[in-house]
């Protein structure tokens, strides 16, 4: 069945937004302005010297401010329709995005944006040393974590296509990683080359998605037996990340290592104001985040959730294809290799290859019945 104009225009949101947030954020790492007058850096020297915007924090918190910001889109979207509907108490004429029970307890949203946070911070750490492109791929190792963990907390069985899908994936990964170990000099600190940064950046990434994987499964435990409708939690998980990191900026300021603090979150203001480059990457990223989390939700509902693993596939090619394009990394075929067995090991596990194929030979049913599942199981995983 061919899709419509609003499906094709949310695929279209989905695949520019997400390419948007890591871009906008890798854009920002890699400006070098002047900052806080009073502050020093590690080296020594003062903050008002140029030097790389490198605040993990800081780009977190403005990730957690984006994700807030789908909760006031779904109580705006839900005062609209009270004021449209004849009954708003009639749940089957409300459009799919306001279904879902909204009598629940917030704080069931407080242990998986703990996890949100954690995980975040981290890969922006890993995102300032290696490649945008690489660190999209990497973050595809999540589905390694979520298919053990929930195999040991949720119980689940994983099918034999899935555990091959998940061996094709760590040799996907695999690949990439060697790719950046032996190509990954062309990324200069000064004029040393840097390849153990790249590496470093690589393995926070996949650091980070064990964290990412634990969040996932909280999700699913506990959120999708409330019914809470996705863009709530969504917003919920955003606005505890928002107040819990917002709260940890104040003694990490105070906190020094190495002579200069965790975070210096002024000096980031400095700089996000000092220069329009680093300003417009990083409202850029916290604009993009909460549009992608709505397309996210929205695609799934409207399409499905195998389509959203396809098209977020899709930007992990956009954001390569722009890197190699402005030039932040040269092109190895060895990259482009273990991308395609990446790829091809995502599609295996989410059931996107083998499953259509059996049923369009008509070897077995159409497991439409279960999709609903899977897709629950999606609408819960809103990432960054």
């Amino acid at each position: 069945m061919a899709w419509t104009g609003y499906q094709l225009f949310l695929a279209g949101l989905l695949v520019g937004t997400g390419s948007i947030n890591t871009l906008a954020t890798k854009w920002a790492d890699k400006a070098v302005v002047p900052g806080s007058p009073h502050g020093r850096l590690r080296n020594g020297t003062s903050t008002l010297t140029p030097h790389p915007f490198s605040h993990p924090f800081l780009q977190a918190l403005g990730m957690f401010f984006g994700e807030f910001t789908c909760l006031l889109m779904f109580k705006l979207l839900l005062w609209f329709y009270n004021r449209r509907a004849g009954d708003p108490s009639d749940e089957a004429m409300m459009p799919n995005i306001l279904k879902g029970n909204r009598s629940f307890n917030p704080l069931i949203f407080l242990p998986p944006a703990l996890c949100d946070m954690i995980g975040t911070t981290v890969m922006y750490v890993g995102l300032n040393l290696t490649y945008a492109s690489s660190a999209q791929m990497f973050r595809g190792a999540v589905i390694i974590f979520t298919g053990l963990f929930s195999m040991l907390l949720l119980r689940r069985r994983l099918v034999c296509f899935q555990w091959i899908g998940i061996v094709i994936v760590l040799a996907g990964l695999t690949i990439i990683g060697c790719a950046d170990m032996f190509f990954g000099n062309n990324r200069y600190v000064g004029n040393e080359p840097n390849t153990a940064g790249v590496i470093t950046g690589d393995f926070l990434i996949i650091a980070a998605q064990v964290i990412v994987a634990t969040q996932m499964v909280l999700e699913e435990k506990f959120l999708l037996g409330n019914n809470v409708p996705p863009m709530q939690a969504v917003g919920w998980e955003g606005f505890f990340g928002m107040i819990c990191l917002g709260l940890l900026l104040v003694p990490f300021y105070f906190v020094y290592v190495d002579g200069a603090p965790i975070e210096d979150t002024v000096d980031g203001l400095y700089q996000i104001y000092n220069s329009r480059q680093v300003a417009i990457g990083y409202f850029g990223t916290v604009t993009s985040i909460s549009f992608f989390n709505f397309a996210g939700v929205s695609v799934t509902k409207e399409l499905s959730a195998t389509t959203r693993t396809v098209l977020d596939s899709v930007r992990i090619i956009v954001i390569w294809v722009f890197s190699l394009a402005v030039q932040w990394q040269d092109f190895t075929v060895l990259t482009l290799g273990g991308f395609a067995v990446l790829l091809t090991g995502m599609m295996l596990y989410n059931n996107v290859l083998i499953m259509p194929f059996l049923v369009s030979r008509g070897c077995v049913a159409n497991p439409a019945a279960s999709d609903t599942d899977d897709d629950r199981r999606v609408l819960a995983n809103e990432e960054s």
